[in-house]
């Protein structure tokens, strides 16, 4: 069986890249809440044993619409390109 990637917003430009947001897997939540990511997906986002992943949600009419997970060191780098900025001008 051939694996497919839905594409639900193809192709928006950002600057000169390009970003979209797939479906990348559907996987199960067990009894104990936990979940796994399949092996090829893992690989493609460089997630390791070990690795921290910051969960974060979006809220639309106070429910999570969305879950997302961001490595942490991508978040500390996030962090840090905004509030750099803001960080030298009060030093």
């Amino acid at each position: 069986m051939k694996k497919t990637k839905n594409t639900l917003l193809g192709g928006l430009s950002a600057g000169s890249e390009q970003a979209s947001c797939n479906v990348e897997a559907i996987i199960s939540v067990d009894d104990r809440g936990q979940m796994v990511l399949p092996k090829e997906l893992r690989g493609k986002a460089g997630i390791n044993a070990g690795d921290k992943l910051a969960v974060t949600s979006w809220e639309k009419n106070g429910e999570v619409c969305c879950i997302t997970l961001i490595k942490v060191e991508g978040l500390v780098e996030m962090v840090k390109g905004q509030l750099g900025p803001v960080m030298k001008e009060i030093f």
